[in-house]
């Protein structure tokens, strides 16, 4: 954007006065944020009706990615960056007497997802605006997002989610492109021209209106869209007959019910009411999303005939996979397409990526809930169900077993990655490994019936927010060594494996990463009163907390280096820093008990003068993109140490060796791929591989307590859980101790607990060894623009989606 210094002074002051009506002098800093957010939002609407009109005037087919999930972080600097407009906006604002840093640290980072699903989802669309493809988001507009974390005595508190407290400066609100979604109510059969229509009545309606927020994309004028659906009573005021009679409670029912369906990310689906909320989300969310991307296609003239030709529909993971039914019911009972035509285009439309093997996570919704809530949409999917057992029928007659195993109602449920595999024409998974455990164990039954729907497609980050953003000195640094080309064609970071041997670059490398620690030493002494030695070596572990992260295998770790220095003060052990960032699911016992142990070793060992200097352990409260922006340019090492098989494909692990962090990894997800990519010289794995943990889930024949008698190490650990070794009460732990000796314990705690103090020796040798460790981390850095998410949308475009860029 080609704006002068001048122009923005000028107009900056202007909007501050017509915005806050407050000179620079009087302006707060959510005043200077405020302006500056809404100035760059008046900057980039021109390119973003611009972009809706190319789109429409090309007849470009364009690309909806519907997630549950959408967590985008901060948006201001991102937007400043891919506008080309940051060194001009610090510069003005600098001569105004305004630190922009302070103005961007005002954001809060908006409260739409959890996990890597939903940073997977900002990633891609990221991508889709910086490469020119035609391609917009579709979620839900949370009021309240997963949940604020706060660590008191050592437990994870939730606390409600205010990223809405404030005003949101990005999004756009289109009341007049609002739609009705229904719930409850039955379905009428009607025979009327020779065809048989149904009719939805007495159904509660539920307005879906929709806010729009841009997506920039890197300095090419291009704007796509993230539309967000929010949920609103049709009837705007309770009904007064009810108030009058003294019913009030009855009359504000209606409204309450409705806006809890976007109230809140992820309600607690343990108990019956949580899980129909969930339920409700979903159809919500598709049904909002359908019916304004058909409502739209029609404004074009077009047949809706050929809506597979204009329209790509994604779904990712199947909390969207009610856009299946959804779409054959528009497509038959408002636009009046027979059965076969109907489901060749939306088989044509929508592809769907799967993210995880674990049945545990595969959704399912109970049959009578279903039903109940949705009974069109029941009576579609049980049709589809009854034509697929017949066609597997068909092809493996007499193969009763075959036909249950695939059915999408069955046990009393209706399984919604079933759902997903047959009304899609792409089904694909996030890494090798994981494409090829659906392919060959988890879903080979769909593979075999569909032999060329299932794919790859390794995940992917956008290095504009996690390099350019998040480090710059390091994107200064790459960028005079190579030139910046690299930034538009990120494999071409690979040209500094040239610089492998260059010491002066080498140690820029470890100065940036100094600064960097540097950093997270005054936030952390800032806000948790915790000196840090920033000459040790920094490993962190930040993701979800999960069992099959194995957040505990590290704590376990840790507590063993403790051991050993309290046995032996004066041993030469490298300095540590052990720093941990995760949230726990509100109803996920197990994880919130795992947080506690870690919060209760760090409080034993940062209390301990005897290894004041030594080691240091940190939990990071409410762990958020922002928050991942600071923790990962100061890793040293990367804990991506899930237990092999679980982790479809993992985005932390490509954001912490794009800022040149080491790897200690097992062969799992995309660390498989980033070792192919890098070379097994500069990555360190340990613990069993596939075939062995298949083999263990198969025979059954794990039994920990062998290796617990036999290992002291182990021994000593385990029983420090329980033996009033750690500052909690002797209870406090039992239920982690109980689970590392129970037979067949599915995630390998004890027998990967050996090879991973084998690894961490490594750590150790090599990081003594300074140029030997930058030469490492250089070539970690030099090899991951193979895991930029534009590399992961241009296989998605021309293997999937079938959509060009708009770019000349």
């Amino acid at each position: 954007m080609n704006i002068s210094k001048e122009k923005f002074k000028h107009d900056f002051i202007e909007q501050l006065m017509t915005r806050r009506a407050k000179s620079v002098k009087e302006a707060s800093d959510w005043d200077k944020y405020a302006t500056l957010g809404s100035l760059v939002r008046g900057y980039l609407a021109r390119n973003w009706v611009k972009t809706n009109l190319k789109y429409c005037n090309t007849d470009s087919k364009q690309v909806y990615y519907f997630s549950m999930e959408f967590l985008m972080g901060r948006l201001l600097e991102n937007h400043l960056i891919n506008m080309n407009m940051l060194d001009i906006c610090k510069e003005g604002l600098d001569e105004l007497g305004i630190n922009l840093e302070d103005v961007l640290n005002v954001e809060k980072d908006q409260g739409l997802g959890n996990g890597g699903l939903g940073r997977l989802a900002a990633c891609f669309l990221d991508s889709m605006a910086s490469i020119g493809i035609p391609g917009h988001g579709c979620g839900i507009r949370y009021k309240r997002g997963f949940f604020e974390q706060k660590i008191i005595d050592g437990y994870q508190v939730e606390m409600p989610e205010k990223w809405l407290e404030e005003e949101n400066i990005w999004e756009i609100k289109h009341p007049e492109k609002a739609v009705e979604v229904r719930f409850w109510g039955g379905v009428k059969a009607v025979k009327a021209d020779g065809r048989l229509e149904f009719f939805h009545e007495n159904y509660e309606p539920v307005l879906a209106v929709p806010y729009d927020t841009p997506i920039v994309g890197f300095k090419n004028n291009t704007v796509n869209t993230l539309r967000l659906w929010s949920a609103e009573p049709i009837r705007k005021n309770f009904d007064f007959n009810l108030f009058n009679k003294g019913d009030y409670l009855k009359a504000m029912e209606y409204n309450y019910l409705v806006e809890s369906i976007s109230e809140l990310l992820y309600p607690n689906d343990s108990h019956p009411e949580g899980k129909l909320l969930r339920l409700k989300q979903e159809y919500f969310l598709v049904s909002a999303g359908l019916q304004s991307i058909v409502r739209s296609y029609k404004k074009s003239d077009k047949s809706i005939k050929d809506f597979a030709e204009h329209v790509a529909i994604h779904i990712n993971d199947t909390h969207p996979s009610l856009a299946i039914p959804e779409l054959m019911r528009i497509l038959m009972d408002e636009e009046k397409l027979g059965w076969e035509k109907a489901w060749n285009i939306t088989t044509k439309v929508i592809s769907y990526t799967n993210h995880t093997i674990m049945s545990e996570a595969m959704e399912k919704w109970p049959i009578d809930m279903l039903k109940s809530l949705l009974p069109r949409i029941y009576m579609i999917i049980y049709e589809i169900n009854e034509r697929l057992c017949s066609a597997i029928w068909k092809k493996y007659p007499g193969e009763w077993d075959r036909v249950a195993r695939m059915a999408i109602i069955a046990d009393g449920y209706v399984k919604m990655t079933y759902l997903s595999i047959v009304g899609s024409h792409s089904v694909n998974g996030v890494a090798k490994i994981h494409s090829d455990l659906l392919k060959d164990e988890v879903l080979r039954d769909f593979a075999q019936f569909y032999p060329d729907r299932f794919n790859n497609k390794t995940n992917g980050i956008t290095h504009r927010r996690w390099l350019i953003q998040s480090n710059p000195e390091l994107t200064e640094l790459i960028s005079d060594s190579i030139g910046d080309a690299w930034i538009k064609h990120p494999r071409m970071l690979r040209k500094l494996l040239e610089l492998r041997t260059d010491k002066a670059f080498l140690d820029r490398i470890f100065e940036i990463k100094q600064n960097n620690k540097k950093r997270l030493v005054d936030y952390v002494g800032k806000n948790y009163s915790i000196e840090l030695n920033i000459d040790s070596i920094f490993d962190i572990q930040a993701k979800r907390l999960h069992e099959y992260k194995r957040q505990l295998l590290n704590i376990l770790h840790i507590m063993h280096l403790y051991n050993m220095l309290i046995e032996n003060p004066q041993s030469n052990i490298h300095p540590r820093t052990f720093i941990f960032g995760a949230k726990a699911a509100p109803g996920y016992s197990v994880a919130k008990k795992i947080i506690k142990l870690i919060n209760t070793v760090a409080d034993k060992i940062n209390n301990d003068i005897r290894v004041k200097d030594k080691l240091k352990v940190v939990f990071i409260e409410n762990y958020s993109v922002s928050l991942a922006q600071l923790l990962i340019p100061a890793a040293n090492v990367s804990e991506q140490i899930s237990t092999v098989t679980k982790e479809a494909s993992g985005t932390g692990n490509m954001k912490f060796m794009m800022n040149g962090a080491i790897t200690v990894a097992t062969l799992d997800g995309a660390n498989i791929e980033m070792l192919e990519e890098m070379g097994r010289e500069n990555i360190i794995t340990f613990g069993l591989e596939k075939d062995e943990v298949l083999e263990l889930y198969s025979n059954m024949s794990y039994r920990p307590k062998d290796i617990y008698n036999r290992d002291v190490r182990i021994k000593r650990v385990v029983d420090q859980l329980t033996n009033e070794f750690l500052p909690a009460c002797r209870d406090e732990f039992a239920e982690i101790r109980d689970l590392l000796l129970m037979d067949n314990e599915p995630y390998f705690i004890l027998k990967d607990f050996g090879a991973y103090l084998n690894a961490h020796e490594i750590v150790e040798t090599l990081y003594r060894d300074k140029y030997s460790w930058q030469r490492m981390s250089a070539s970690n850095i030099a090899c991951s623009g193979r895991f930029s998410s534009d590399e992961t949308i241009r296989e998605y475009s021309g293997d999937i989606w079938k959509v060009k860029s708009t770019l000349i």
